[in-house]
């Protein structure tokens, strides 16, 4: 029996309700299982903003990002975890519900996109945390606020086109899944986490730039920390952003028979 593609697909209405009940579901097993429910989603940034904090403020009297200190850690940690949690969950995102996948003619896509929606509610519901320690640590907001929804769509569609990737690979190679895992941890240090774009020697300013993720936390600092904007990385990683959103969408479209064979 022939499987249903991408094209069979229904309205796009039928789309994002099996979008909203497939992120539901993942929510409600993520919190129902939980004793700590909510906490979870904010625990992990606390406690390495906690340690980075203390390591760079106390230990080694830090002179990169910018004050309060803690602010700007969990201004870019809070996406980062969104980003980190989200790719990892890539690696296995069709093996996870391989019998549904193939039962059923929901898009394949989607698969992929409840991911970045489930983790991007998480992301959300953190929210407050960043706003809680910018209110008791003095951070004082700005115009650079209303470019904090502008950072959250542009993760997004770098997620978009980093799943629809990753997915389908680690599929036909399952070595991908380490692979993908090393690259994350090596990433988190060349990205602007515990430190900002600037602080980099100006001679790496356009391989840094190279990174979207510079120019996302850029736009998430802004609207505290309005002196870290910089043009090179939000330019350039736009255009790379568009890169692996094409790159994705073929290779998706490519792969997607092959996909469903070996699940």
């Amino acid at each position: 029996m022939s499987q249903p593609t991408a094209g069979a697909i229904g309205t796009p209405r039928r789309y994002v309700h099996s979008l909203w009940l497939l992120s539901a579901r993942d929510l409600r097993v993520r919190y129902a299982t939980s004793v700590l429910g909510y906490l979870w989603s904010v625990l992990d940034p606390l406690v390495m903003s906690a340690i980075y904090w203390f390591v760079f403020t106390v230990v080694f009297h830090r002179k990169v990002g910018a004050e309060p200190y803690i602010v700007f850690l969990i201004s870019a940690l809070l996406p980062w975890v969104w980003f980190n949690t989200a790719v990892g969950e890539f690696t296995r995102a069709f093996q996870k519900d391989a019998r549904l996948i193939r039962s059923t003619a929901i898009p394949r896509s989607i698969w992929i996109v409840r991911v970045i929606l489930t983790k991007g509610m998480e992301f959300t519901f953190a929210i407050p945390v960043l706003v809680l320690f910018a209110v008791f640590g003095g951070a004082k907001a700005g115009w650079g606020l209303l470019l904090f929804p502008v950072a959250m769509i542009w993760q997004a569609v770098l997620l978009i086109g980093l799943g629809l990737l990753i997915a389908p690979l680690c599929v036909l190679w399952t070595d991908l899944e380490r692979t993908t895992a090393l690259i994350l941890r090596a990433l988190f240090y060349v990205s602007p986490i515990i430190y900002g774009f600037h602080d980099l020697p100006h001679a790496f300013h356009i391989v840094g730039a190279l990174n979207p993720l510079s120019g996302i936390f850029t736009l998430y600092r802004l609207g505290f920390f309005p002196g870290q904007w910089q043009t090179e990385p939000v330019v350039i990683g736009a255009i790379v952003t568009l890169v692996f959103l094409v790159l994705g969408l073929y290779t998706f479209r490519s792969l997607e028979r092959n996909v469903l064979k070996e699940l």
